[in-house]
């Protein structure tokens, strides 16, 4: 079937006819040379359509699908990102505000699949990461498959979950959030399951079965009844074994930035994944360890629309200072992989200047209407 938009856009637009006389919404990223990284022009794409689709009584559900093999979505648009924060460093001032477009932007559209109105289904298979976890995990039915590979792994860069991953993680078991927050270790299928990041796994050889069970589903009453019945029983073999279950229930942010990485580094010799966590952690960016604690110490009580304008917050501050252009210098631009951290390490790092990323730099936060 034709994309009802151009078949060489970056995101493809579908409108699946399914057999009850309904229509099935498909929205397909399609960039496979950067792994369907989410860009301005994608999310320009896929939100008014969303606007569209919702008012639409024959469209009964969306389906978020990516192009290729490799990947759903392994992020956002990190080198226009860099190029344009190194810009305003160097001014001094604020001269290309594409950071900050692209983050109200971003969040804008992640809270409209949160509170889409019908069924959202999206396929997470392969790498999943940044805008890409932001779109799965906005999503009410997560699939995920044997070959995914999921993470949040900010503390490698100096910035921080975002997108939505405030939301995630405080609904998460506390202790895998603690440590998947600040490690930023990468699961796979079965952990996403385990920890809820996936509600449904699938064999990735399968997926695309998953728009013909859509389509022949009966949508004439409940739409979620129709959903859950086309996903049940997808074949799912093949899977590994999951990786968090070593990760004790103790770990939790209550203690502060210094109890987390100590709770943390004890753990060491659990398992080599769990090393490859604590080894990312000790290398990674100070600051954004005490970010995700204090992120983490401060969702318990929000609304979601409240984690997005904390997010946003957060994400201004690591746009103007230096730690964020300076990971994704060391380890996409220049790639010397010898990021030097504002702090050196995390006894170095003030309480102050990490409260200091969530005061609000404006006089209204950009997503003062989100609700």
């Amino acid at each position: 079937m034709e994309p009802v938009n151009s078949a060489n856009a970056p995101v493809q637009l579908f409108e699946h006819p399914t057999e009850s006389g309904h229509v099935l919404a498909e929205a397909r990223l399609n960039f496979e040379g950067t792994l369907n990284s989410l860009s301005l022009e994608m999310i320009d794409i896929m939100s008014p359509a969303l606007a569209d689709w919702s008012g639409r009584a024959e469209i009964v559900a969306v389906l978020f699908t990516g192009a290729g093999d490799r990947a759903f979505c392994a992020g956002g648009d990190i080198q226009a990102l860099y190029h344009a924060m190194v810009k305003n460093h160097e001014h001094g001032e604020v001269v290309d505000d594409y950071p900050f477009q692209f983050f109200e932007r971003e969040y804008r559209f992640d809270h409209q699949i949160h509170t889409f109105p019908k069924p959202v289904i999206a396929v997470g298979h392969g790498v999943v990461m940044g805008g890409g976890l932001g779109i799965l995990s906005a999503a009410r039915y997560r699939l995920v498959t044997e070959r995914s590979r999921i993470a949040m792994p900010e503390v490698t860069i100096g910035l921080f979950p975002d997108a939505g991953q405030t939301w995630l993680l405080r609904n998460m078991p506390e202790h895998f959030a603690t440590f998947l927050g600040v490690t930023g270790s990468h699961m796979n299928g079965a952990d996403a399951l385990m920890v809820g990041i996936g509600t449904h796994g699938i064999e990735q050889a399968s997926r695309e079965s998953v728009r013909e069970r859509l389509c022949a589903a009966s949508w004439q009453a409940d739409a979620h009844a129709a959903v859950q019945e086309a996903l049940a029983d997808l074949p799912a073999g093949g899977f590994p074994e999951a990786q968090v279950e070593r990760l004790p229930d103790s770990l939790s942010v209550a203690g502060g930035i210094a109890d987390v990485a100590a709770s943390i580094a004890a753990l060491r010799g659990g398992s080599d994944w769990i090393d490859r966590g604590i080894g990312a952690m000790q290398s990674g960016c100070p600051t954004t360890v005490g970010i995700v604690v204090e992120q983490l110490r401060r969702a318990g009580d929000m609304s979601l629309a409240d984690t997005f304008r904390m997010e946003m917050t957060v994400a201004t501050h690591c746009a103007n200072n230096h730690d964020f252009a300076e990971g994704v210098r060391a380890l996409l631009i220049e790639k010397d992989n010898e990021p030097a951290w504002q702090f050196g390490d995390l006894d170095s790092l003030p309480q102050a200047y990490v409260d200091s990323h969530f005061v609000e730099p404006w006089a209204q936060n950009p997503l003062a209407d989100l609700n």
